[in-house]
């Protein structure tokens, strides 16, 4: 079944699902007003005319859960975001700040997008270890770090051993309202080598994006055509700290706010590295932030194996540079693969 069939069946499903339920509210209050005009209701202190919106609510919400399925989740959702809101000094968070229950309460939100938004495509998953210290290299693009969400909701959705991948991120991000508390309480940190160092020693896997904000914020016309990877620093912590290389090739990132200028001086005025001008943003305000539903692959290439140097080489850069393009050129010919394969930008 294509994707667009898969969409269409899922429309017609909620639209029946939304039919029965506004049935069932109709037919209540029928059954409820026949009672009242026979005299079965409470007329006691006006009722009539103050009618007990509390226990309608309560009504509402049991039909709701009996109607539809996709209401009842929202609702489970929503109630189980309420608990954890209320956990106080119970939660429990590294010395980074992650917080693991609040961020596997909001897969149910990144699969969808993973699934239903983006349709996204994986293959090569098996690259990535069960177990044990690992560097994920990828492309980075999309103005918002959306790649590196739908790369760790993959290694959930399609892993046999699910397990959570640590994404550097860079500064400007962490210094932005709501967003940096929202990157720490999901697992991210900051892009220095010390934090590097101290989740690979935890033998945790690692998401980087050399590109770093030269990829997030290149122009459409220069869509997937990979940056510098700088100087090769997660190359130097790779061979150091004995952690294999697995690089990962992105297709559809490019297209989810189409960048097509930048103002240098609305950058400079609001403190951001670039300020994106997008078919939607920011003529249609905070709705030009919402991502364009673009077709996604995501490919995990086999290991690079810089846990098998000797770890003094890290300080030899024609070495580390060796490896740096190297791991480049694989996740460029990914994506060269990638887009080749898919058969359209958009669905």
């Amino acid at each position: 079944m294509s994707p667009r069939s898969r969409r269409t069946d899922a429309e017609e499903e909620l639209r029946h699902e939304l039919g029965l339920l506004y049935s069932q509210v109709a037919l209540e209050l029928r059954s409820r007003s026949a009672a009242d005009s026979n005299g079965g209701g409470d007329h006691s202190d006006g009722a009539l005319l103050r009618p007990d919106f509390g226990r309608a609510a309560a009504d509402l919400t049991a039909l709701a859960l009996r109607g539809s399925p996709i209401l009842g989740s929202l609702l489970d959702f929503f109630a189980h975001q309420r608990a954890l809101a209320t956990r106080g000094p119970d939660a429990e968070l590294d010395e980074f700040g992650f917080d693991r229950e609040w961020t596997e309460s909001l897969l149910p939100l990144f699969r969808w997008a993973y699934t239903s938004y983006w349709h996204v495509q994986t293959s090569g998953v098996e690259h990535v270890p069960a177990e044990g210290r690992a560097l994920l290299v990828s492309n980075h693009a999309g103005v918002l770090p959306w790649d590196g969400a739908m790369i760790k909701t993959a290694i959930f959705a399609e892993h046999p051993r699910p397990r959570h991948a640590r994404a550097l991120v860079a500064n400007f991000f962490f210094g932005t309202p709501y967003l940096g508390r929202l990157l720490r309480r999901t697992g991210q940190t900051v892009g220095h080598p010390d934090d590097i160092r101290r989740l690979l020693e935890q033998d945790e896997l690692v998401l980087v994006f050399p590109e770093g904000v030269k990829g997030t914020g290149k122009p459409f016309t220069e869509r997937y055509r990979l940056r510098r990877f700088g100087r090769g620093g997660f190359v130097q912590s790779a061979i150091r700290h004995r952690a294999p290389i697995i690089p990962v090739s992105v297709v559809g990132s490019e297209e989810i706010y189409p960048m097509l200028g930048d103002s240098s001086l609305l950058a400079r005025l609001t403190g951001m590295p670039y300020f994106p001008i997008t078919p939607t943003f920011p003529w249609l305000g905070p709705l030009g932030l919402l991502p364009l539903p673009s077709n996604w692959s995501i490919r995990f290439h086999p290991a690079v194996r810089t846990d098998e140097l000797d770890p003094e080489l890290a300080d030899d850069q024609n070495v580390v540079m060796e490896v740096a393009d190297r791991v480049r050129e694989t996740i460029q010919h990914g994506v060269w693969d990638g887009l080749r394969e898919r058969r359209r930008a958009f669905l």
